[in-house]
């Protein structure tokens, strides 16, 4: 066998024939040691000995020997077979030849070479044993078909073996390729977060504390051509600092951790509205029906679509009340809702504002549909429903 097998299949080969071979030679000697024949059949023996040892050696650098191989060794054992005597016994060498043959050629060949050999064997027996041949026939292929057929599922479950070595290494692979996709993905997102908490800051924080400074200089300016307007500067250097004050709150509580491991939406909800400091001058509400629960990443997902659209509400609705209605029974949605002065849909989504598109690609990430519906002086509500079919539409 060239091929590797596992240690116990190829040393019970090995063994086998080692026994089969020397069981053969022992008796030869025995019956044949007052016979003029025996030197005759020793040195066959050994040719066909230096044959089978020789044979993995030369199938190594030449591919086409086998064949060769396989009609040189059938004939030396036919050969023996009509030695004269009761050799019989010498056809347990086609044993050891049933298990080469299905060890390296196609099963069905290896039926066939079978099948010849025992109808050729009762033939050269029959001169010595009659018909006797037909039992011992019998016999000796039982043990070739039985030998042939355990080196065939030594073959078999090495070529298995082999086959869920090469699987394994594709699994590993393919794991190695995942890992680098999911780790490209989490860079991309830490990226997206990023950028959009740039983007926030540049237009809420910013931009307050740019007025900030405009307010100072034009208090400082008429601090000395008129006081008596100071006082309404200051005002209003404490109402955007104030502003600014709650936009960083909102900014700020984005960066806690998203959902505890086992805390689950309708709770962490609370939980924010309780500690995320909004404007003394908002007011959000929460209403929840039903009580079943959605996947981890369903609830992680609203839980940042409600605190995105929340900063949108600080920042841009001028509101005094807020509402947010989570529906966990069939159909799964959950909307929030504000009274404050609403907005232009189509205008905000062509002036590449990240809030709307955050929340579109954090539904669509979960499979969910997101709608907005808001129209100037007419408050906003924004809808995400889990998805049936339909796609969202921001």
């Amino acid at each position: 066998m060239n091929s590797p097998t596992s240690w116990l299949p190829q040393r019970i080969y090995y063994l086998a024939s080692g026994l089969y071979f020397g069981a053969v030679f022992l008796r030869s000697l025995l019956l044949y040691r007052d016979s003029p024949a025996l030197f005759q059949v020793l040195a066959l023996l050994l040719v066909w000995l230096a044959l089978y040892l020789s044979e993995p050696g030369i199938s190594r650098r030449w591919s086409r020997y086998f064949p060769i191989y396989l009609t040189l060794q059938t004939a030396l054992v036919f050969v023996l077979l009509v030695m004269p005597g009761s050799p019989d016994f010498l056809a347990a060498l086609l044993f050891i030849v049933s298990m080469q043959v299905m060890l390296r050629l196609n099963p069905k060949i290896g039926a066939v070479w079978i099948g010849l050999c025992a109808l050729i064997m009762p033939l050269l027996l029959a001169r010595t044993y009659g018909t006797q041949a037909i039992a011992l026939m019998l016999i000796y292929t039982a043990g070739n078909v039985f030998l042939g057929s355990y080196a065939l599922a030594i073959r078999r479950a090495q070529a298995a073996r082999g086959q869920n070595q090469a699987l394994a290494q594709e699994l590993r692979a393919a794991n190695q390729r995942l890992q680098a996709y999911s780790t490209q993905l989490e860079q991309l997102a830490v990226a997206r977060e990023r950028n959009r908490l740039a983007r926030e800051l540049h237009d809420s924080v910013t931009q307050t504390v740019f007025s900030m400074t405009l307010t100072t200089q034009s208090a400082q300016l008429l601090l000395e051509r008129d006081p008596g307007r100071v006082s309404a500067q200051l005002e209003r250097l404490n109402q955007l600092a104030r502003s600014a004050l709650s936009e960083m709150q909102v900014l700020i509580s984005e960066l806690r951790p998203e959902i505890a491991d086992r805390e689950r939406l309708v709770s962490a909800l609370r939980r924010h509205l309780a500690g995320s400091r909004l404007p003394e001058t908002l007011s959000v509400s929460l209403e929840v029906e039903g009580d079943r629960q959605l996947e981890f990443a369903e609830e992680r997902g609203l839980f940042r679509i409600a605190q995105e659209a929340l900063n949108n509400i600080v920042k841009h609705a001028q509101a005094s009340q807020a509402q947010i209605r989570l529906h966990l029974a069939e159909p799964f949605w959950m909307e929030i809702k504000d009274h404050g002065q609403g907005f232009d849909l189509q205008h905000a989504l062509g002036s590449g504002g990240v809030g709307l598109a955050s929340m579109g690609e954090r539904a669509a990430e979960i499979g969910w549909d997101l709608q907005v519906y808001t129209s100037p002086g007419a408050g906003t509500r924004i809808r995400v429903e889990k998805r049936t079919g339909r796609k969202g539409q921001v």
